[in-house]
């Protein structure tokens, strides 16, 4: 049996109207979130949609290099520091001078401090990162909509056209937004 990860099932007219008005609503639904934060829920449906984008045979060569979504979002960071932090405070005390033991457990909660001040962009994907990746979907849809024949129908071509640019204007537009805050 062949492995649907790897582009084997064909995209149909249908599939690809369906995902085109998928683009249009989740560009929409990604613009109503804080774009410098970490959506646990949405890099997960990325993921998903992403494998699933990758098992069409049309679009598995244009999607290939298009990563998954890091789903770590820094409240999971801050709690592993934090275990990892209740350990040291057991451990150490045994094991080394009382000296070492401060100096470790203060640089311990310093470092704590950073890690909350620690852009969450560097360690998940945030919903602006999240948003540039649909972007790439949009384009490879539009791309495939200018040169592959499926056969659509004048009506449904302009009606994939136009949600795909719809989609790419409230993406590029969060996009922009994101930046000119900074």
């Amino acid at each position: 049996m062949a492995n649907p990860s790897r582009g084997t099932l064909p995209l149909t007219r249908k599939e690809l109207y369906d995902l085109a008005a998928h683009c249009r609503t989740y560009a929409q639904e990604l613009a109503r979130h804080e774009q410098t934060r970490v959506n646990l829920k949405h890099c997960h449906e990325f993921n998903s949609w992403l494998a699933k984008l990758k098992s069409y045979d049309l679009l598995a060569r244009p999607l290939a290099t298009l990563q998954a979504a890091r789903p770590v979002a820094r409240w999971q960071v801050m709690v592993l520091a934090g275990v990892v932090g209740l350990i040291l405070l057991l451990v150490l005390p045994g094991r080394v001078d009382r000296a070492l033991s401060t100096a470790i457990v203060y640089g311990f909660f310093l470092l704590l401090i950073i890690f909350y001040f620690v852009p969450e962009r560097l360690y998940g994907t945030t919903i602006e990162l999240l948003e540039a990746k649909v972007l790439r979907v949009v384009d490879a849809l539009d791309e495939l909509l200018h040169n592959a024949e499926l056969g659509l129908t004048e009506a449904a071509y302009f009606r994939v056209k136009e949600n795909l640019e719809a989609a790419r204007h409230e993406l590029r537009q969060q996009i922009d937004l994101a930046h000119r805050r900074f």
